[in-house]
């Protein structure tokens, strides 16, 4: 099994990429150890020293290290942390998942549904690529809040990337928007 890895906006984060399936569909974001028990790959990951976020995509595995730490000595362990649970075909998940993106309900209104229509094919793409994931928290007075996770946490390119990015388009797009907050 050969793993991928590339580097990510955030220098404290790195992105795997084993070949296969991880998620599927949806993500998982672990903030800490605790909490992250529903997945064995999470578990192990954490269980590696200097870890402090783990983050699973569709086909990717994003790891946020601590800042004291150095890739070159993480790097290694994670790889061999990673391999050993995809060729013994444990679960990556064991109930259902979170974090599932945000469809749009019978309950959204139309404004509502192009926003998050637009961040499912436009915005979520672009960012899985860089080992993060941004999903749909509310609308409320002009206001788009939304849901960073993976790399794009703690990002310092982040803020750019929502006022810059995300907020131009979705003004563009959506003229009842008038800005885009991170909660």
């Amino acid at each position: 099994m050969f793993i991928q890895t590339e580097e990510t906006p955030n220098p404290a984060t790195l992105k795997f990429l084993p070949g296969r399936d991880v998620m599927g569909d949806g993500t998982a974001d672990f903030a800490r150890a605790e909490g992250a028990e529903r997945s064995p790959l999470a578990s192990r990951l954490f269980g590696v020293d200097g870890v402090k976020r783990v983050f699973l995509g569709g086909d990717f595995v994003t790891v946020t290290k601590a800042d004291e730490k150095d890739w070159s000595l993480l790097k290694p362990a994670l790889l061999g942390v990673i391999m050993e649970h995809f060729t013994t075909n444990q679960p990556v998940i064991l109930a259902d998942g979170e974090s599932a993106p945000a469809a749009a309900s019978d309950d959204d209104d139309e404004i509502v549904v192009q926003i998050k229509e637009l961040l499912e094919t436009r915005v979520r793409p672009a960012v899985a690529q860089d080992g993060g994931d941004i999903t749909f928290h509310s609308f409320e007075d002009g206001v788009v809040y939304l849901h960073m996770q993976g790399s794009c946490s703690g990002c310092p390119s982040s803020t750019a990337t929502l006022k810059m990015g995300i907020e131009n388009m979705l003004r563009h797009y959506v003229p009842e928007v008038l800005e885009v907050r991170p909660i």
